[in-house]
């Protein structure tokens, strides 16, 4: 006898209570298996693809190891370091324009009491705004340029705090190794768990999660990465200074529609205007280049990687990455995703019976009546 749908909402809500209360408690203990996780379930296609080449799934898990291995010492040795060079670089700079600001504002009076001679005797506070912006961003340069050498580091060390080395190089390595391994076999333990009744909604909601998650992580991680490469060379070209860390942090936040072209077109440009001021052209190119990726990404990339139909709207995706970052801290970023995805299907799939139930449509005999009145 099947139990009343009461009775199992309670028990599926005091698994969700109880599944929640971990990963709050567990938090960094659970990180790298949760990394591992992931890493194996954005790699599971790729062994999936090797083994209908005639491959085992030992080959050619172990052959993508080899290739994750000489990916990440390529990185390690080539570009992480410039990466890093170039971001303290930045901060320096930016540090010299926040300290040249002063003079840039006196500059501006002069010009103004030239030109417009009575501003400064109908505002005579006007001439008080050097000195109180001299003091103000003398205090600030100083923090910076006194942190500017260690700022970057201590990034990494706040970052290494949370997933160190050993996490990194080889708990999580370990980890997606083994659950790539057998990830299809997991796959069918948990098909068998499932409580029969619901077994085939069950597995369509599954279905559609996975297509969901893996068209948006998938597809949207692959503009990243040609965003990012395509920013970085293109401002490289034209001369901007720090042009290859301005294309990774735009690329990077590209996962974020919208908002990779807008803080890496706002700080490239804004570089752009104390690098090349007066020559407009190269000021007008670094326009473009933003412009062509943001045409390149929302009728090119997006539509052919990504996919219409996805259905993670940004608002919900930066609620959830907030709400769960909050909460949960890193761990919570990194599930804030596949739960956005999972209620998001979860949500479409409650729209759509309430739209089929007698609640929405009402029954047979209050159609007549409503038709008869």
């Amino acid at each position: 006898m099947a139990l009343p749908v009461r009775e199992q909402l309670k028990y599926w809500g005091a698994a969700l209570v109880v599944l929640l209360v971990l990963l709050w408690w567990l938090g960094d203990v659970i990180l790298p298996f949760l990394l591992g996780a992931a890493v194996a379930y954005l790699l599971d296609p790729v062994a999936d693809r090797f083994e209908t080449l005639g491959l085992s799934r030992v080959v050619s898990v172990a052959l993508m190891t080899v290739l994750g291995l000489i990916l990440f010492i390529t990185l390690s040795l080539l570009v992480i370091p410039t990466l890093v060079t170039q971001a303290a670089s930045l901060v320096e700079r930016i540090a010299s324009i926040i300290e040249s600001a002063p003079e840039n504002v006196a500059r501006l009076q002069v010009w103004l009491s030239g030109t417009f001679p009575g501003l400064v005797e109908r505002f005579p506070d006007i001439g008080d705004i050097e000195q109180t912006l001299s003091r103000s961003l003398t205090s600030v340069t100083g923090a910076i340029r006194e942190r500017a050498g260690t700022l970057i580091e201590g990034a990494l060390a706040s970052f290494s705090g949370i997933v160190n080395a050993l996490v990194l190089l080889v708990i999580v390595p370990v980890v997606a190794f083994y659950l790539l391994l057998d990830w299809d076999k997991m796959v069918a333990r948990i098909d068998e768990l499932l409580p029969r009744e619901h077994a085939p909604t069950i597995r369509e909601l599954a279905r559609e999660i996975d297509r969901t998650l893996a068209s948006f992580v998938r597809g949207q991680g692959t503009v990243c990465l040609i965003l990012g490469i395509y920013y970085a060379a293109a401002l490289a070209l034209v001369g901007l200074q720090f042009g290859f860390v301005v294309g990774a942090i735009a690329g990077f936040l590209t996962f974020i529609p919208y908002v990779g072209a807008l803080v890496g077109g706002v700080l490239a440009i804004g570089l752009a205007l104390f690098q090349f001021w007066g020559d407009w052209l190269w000021i007008l190119a670094v326009w473009a280049i933003f412009q062509s990726g943001q045409f390149i990404e929302g009728n090119i990339l997006t539509p052919k990687l990504v996919g219409s139909s996805v259905g993670l709207h940004p608002v919900w995706l930066l609620f959830a990455l907030s709400a769960f970052g909050a909460v949960f801290g890193f761990v919570g970023l990194l599930i804030a995703v596949p739960v956005a995805a999972a209620l998001g299907v979860l949500a479409r799939f409650g729209v759509h019976r309430y739209t089929d139930s007698p609640l929405y449509r009402g029954t047979a005999e209050d159609d007549g009546e409503g038709h008869d009145g």
